[in-house]
């Protein structure tokens, strides 16, 4: 497969599931506020200000919205054309990614995408998300699903399938620590409501995550380290850390053809040695490190799997070389660069 048709239906698998995994954090979060109305002002932005900052675009919306409103943030994450990383953006970016490879996916896939693309332009989304949000954000989550079922049922299990779900895993593992890790930034106002990581911002954070049904289904009642077990290193849960990360090894060693177990190149070492930690790790060693610093952990290693498998599956050899030089001169030309890449 070429290397540019596997970097595009990659990208277009992480953009479909960043629309989707924001569109479940803003619709739960919506609703549990709604559920809570004796919270006031002051601390209902107490509870939208960790979600812009789990995102890591607080700069940017802080330049554009220099006061937090649950309003601001919702527009910001939702159809902001400012914001790059918004549903209407990402769905917009993945729509595109699909435009290019069109004779590498089924006909059914591009005309979801398309289809989906077309209502968040149209005025029936602009109508539903002023009027009625809970029934635009329920459509982004209900075409995204069925994007991935008719993928699931109509795309050939070969190397540019591999790369799919890659991008997929990948993309949910690393929303899934980011919506944990908002309760790193809850200020503490020491009464276990809002401003602590309390029952409401669990139940958000599970909700989030499409875990609160399972979750109960486990447990009999609710903890703060099960919930934490639950979503960082359940095995059967599909949008668990280890989970996706199981995957994220499994797709890797599938397109480099080798067993797992071993590594051939950076991507599988780093991908394998990820795995074991999760396999071997508990909540208790994850709350005894500090729940910040070891799920930021976990994102800095999701986001090195991320540049090698671009440099092992997708640059050529000659490329490789300038890119290497580009690394001397600054992280911010790399970035730029394999940007550009991506584009192309």
């Amino acid at each position: 497969m070429l290397s540019r048709v596997a970097n595009t239906l990659y990208w277009m698998a992480r953009y479909v599931e960043r629309a989707d995994n924001l569109a479940r954090l803003i619709d739960v979060n919506r609703h549990l506020l709604l559920d809570n109305e004796t919270l006031g002002s002051d601390r209902i932005a107490d509870f939208w200000r960790p979600i812009i900052l789990c995102t890591g675009d607080e700069e940017l919306f802080q330049s554009i919205y220099p006061e937090t409103h649950g309003e601001d943030v919702i527009r910001f994450l939702t159809d902001d054309p400012r914001n790059v990383s918004s549903i209407a953006s990402c769905i917009a970016q993945a729509r595109e990614s699909a435009r290019t490879v069109r004779d590498q996916i089924s006909d059914e896939m591009w005309e979801e995408i398309n289809a989906l693309h077309l209502f968040v332009r149209s005025d029936e989304a602009a109508y539903l998300l002023k009027e009625a949000p809970p029934r635009y954000y329920e459509r982004i989550r209900r075409s995204v699903a069925t994007f991935l079922g008719i993928s699931a049922t109509s795309h050939t299990r070969d190397e540019g399938w591999e790369f799919m779900q890659l991008g997929r895993h990948l993309e949910r593992a690393d929303k899934t620590t980011r919506f944990l890790d908002t309760t790193s930034y809850l200020p503490d106002d020491g009464q276990g409501g809002i401003g602590a990581p309390g029952m409401l911002h669990w139940t958000a954070i599970l909700g989030s995550c499409g875990a609160l049904g399972a979750f109960r289904a486990a447990h009999h009642r609710f903890d703060v380290e099960g919930a934490l077990s639950f979503l960082v290193f359940s095995r059967n849960f599909p949008r668990s850390v280890r989970y996706c990360a199981d995957r994220v090894d499994e797709c890797i060693h599938l397109i480099s053809g080798s067993p797992r177990g071993g590594f051939l190149n950076e991507a599988e070492r780093v991908s394998g040695r990820l795995l074991a930690d999760l396999n071997y790790g508990n909540a208790q060693d994850a709350m005894a490190l500090g729940l910040h610093p070891y799920l930021d952990g976990l994102q800095e290693r999701f986001n090195r799997i991320g540049e090698l498998i671009f440099e092992t599956f997708v640059l050529m050899p000659e490329m490789f070389e300038s890119q290497r030089s580009m690394q001397q001169r600054g992280h911010d030309a790399l970035t730029a660069w394999q940007e550009q890449q991506q584009q192309q």
